[in-house]
């Protein structure tokens, strides 16, 4: 093979030697918009979750009695599980936005047909915790999604909306504001940051999420790893 600068390059072997080195970041082609069948998921995902957040709220109150004096911790300790529906949305869908409007839809299902007695207050917690859940995966243009921001993602999400319940609650002044923020942001950590990596893993495993951005990112990587 020829060594000297000024030998003229094989178009053909530059074209191929690219392709394999796999396209970068910027050269990614640029995501489409979101689909019926996209729009259709996030909608169930916001039912589904709508209900599950109604369970947990009982759940709450059983585990509220449960600690007596201490009670009032429950709604810290639990705060996390009404976190999942953003991150589990933003990484099936990856596009701006899926995880907000996924946490107000189900809110919207609490409120309208469960009776939250929070009322309409619960739309703004609802776009609290969808925001604080998109903010990392924005800063990664929704192409990252391992362990550590899925963590930052749960622990956005509660501290933002720590902050909006303790201005509704009259917390602010307590001398137990740090412990009650301490307690949520690790409930949202784990339940609503690491859990929820731990479902979309699963549900990402069996197959049904090949149809989705999840799956072409997937078969991206794979094809360039061969």
């Amino acid at each position: 093979m020829s060594t000297d600068p000024t030998a003229p390059v094989d178009p053909v072997t530059v074209d191929t030697a690219a392709t394999d080195a796999g396209p970068t970041a910027d050269e990614r082609p640029a995501r489409r918009p979101l689909g019926m069948k996209d729009i259709v998921l996030m909608v169930v995902l916001g039912v589904v979750f709508g209900f599950l957040y109604w369970v947990f709220v009982q759940a709450w109150t059983a585990l509220s009695v449960a600690m007596g004096p201490a009670g009032d911790f429950a709604q810290h300790l639990l705060a996390g599980s009404w976190l999942l529906v953003a991150p589990i949305a933003i990484a099936i869908l990856r596009r701006p936005f899926v995880g907000i409007i996924a946490e107000i839809l189900a809110a919207v299902i609490e409120v309208v047909f469960l009776g939250s007695p929070v009322g309409p207050l619960l739309l703004i917690s609802a776009f609290l915790q969808g925001l604080g859940s998109e903010i990392p995966f924005a800063l990664g243009r929704y192409r990252r999604f391992g362990w550590a921001r899925y963590a930052i993602s749960g622990l956005l999400g509660a501290t933002l909306v720590f902050f909006w319940s303790a201005f509704r609650f009259g917390w602010f002044g307590q001398d137990i504001l740090m412990l009650r923020l301490v307690v949520q942001a690790i409930s949202g950590l784990v339940l609503g940051g690491v859990l929820a990596k731990v479902i979309v893993d699963a549900l990402a495993r069996t197959g049904v999420l090949a149809n989705f951005a999840i799956g072409d990112d997937g078969t991206r990587v794979a094809r360039r790893e061969r």
